[in-house]
């Protein structure tokens, strides 16, 4: 079930001043530290789930991975940056304390812009892909006599999603697969594997999988690009938030202690 999440600038700050807020609870986990754990997380999520499907896109998704790398670089040096400032807190070393400031702003460039190059790259996707995977998929896909990479990847989506070609399943006809084969569509797409039915000539719906695969491919880039994007951006709040308190004198003062915390800590991130 997806949830669709109601961007409002205000709730997000008020999340993100609630995070905030309870990091004097957990000193080791600060804002900044949690917002690079998200990032990481993020990365980890988007790389190794959805993702690995939608690699028979080619360079049409290749963006979800290079920015997913790009988050687990940022996310890394993020948690090293609180604990650096940390750090430089408590040993009142500028120095430290501008680095980090300096390195945290480049890092929000990055962010932002990374979830503007998601958004652009998302629309290319879903209007130019379509007719390239399809063109592809006639010419390079070899079925399981001859596998190579293509087609495995081509097959594991078909099992996976429940469908066939990237339109349906007359894509396969007239393709290098049926004049290699004479079959009209691989075994992958039949929804019982092995059984008499599956020929590779039977196109009863009642057999393969009618329906092409790219609708559902679409659909897990579309969610995974709104997870990169609403990450990088939900991220790069938190840090602006973490630098807010130590604005001036009179923020940190009005700054509420829960009441889950004993002493106020020295410093909090």
């Amino acid at each position: 079930m997806l949830y669709t999440w109601n961007h409002k600038p205000y709730s997000l700050f008020r999340l993100a001043s609630s995070i905030q807020q309870y990091a004097y609870c957990f000193p080791l986990f600060s804002v900044l530290k949690l917002s690079g754990m998200i990032l990481i997380g993020l990365s980890i999520y988007v790389n190794f789930r959805g993702a690995v499907l939608t690699k028979v896109l080619g360079l049409s998704s290749a963006y979800l991975f290079h920015v997913g790398y790009l988050c687990l670089v940022m996310g890394s040096v993020t948690v090293l940056l609180g604990f650096a400032r940390r750090q430089g807190a408590a040993k009142e070393s500028r120095s430290t304390l501008l680095s980090c400031f300096l390195v945290t702003v480049i890092i929000l460039i990055v962010e932002i812009t990374a979830a503007t190059v998601v958004f652009s790259f998302f629309q290319i996707v879903r209007e130019v892909a379509l007719e390239h995977n399809f063109v592809t998929l006639r010419k390079n896909y070899r079925g399981y006599q001859e596998p190579d990479d293509y087609s495995m990847r081509w097959n594991l989506v078909m099992e996976e999603l429940k469908c066939c070609g990237v339109k349906n399943y007359r894509d396969f006809s007239g393709s290098s697969f049926e004049r290699a084969t004479g079959h009209t569509y691989p075994r992958s797409c039949c929804k019982s594997l092995g059984t008499v039915d599956c020929d590779g000539r039977n196109v009863s719906a009642d057999v393969i999988h009618q329906e092409g695969c790219f609708p559902k491919l679409l659909k897990i880039t579309k969610t995974q690009s709104t997870n990169l994007s609403g990450g990088c951006l939900g991220a790069a709040l938190m840090q602006v938030r973490s630098h807010m308190p130590w604005g001036s004198e009179t923020q940190s003062s009005q700054l509420e202690k829960p009441e889950c915390c004993g002493e106020e800590p020295a410093f909090c991130n």
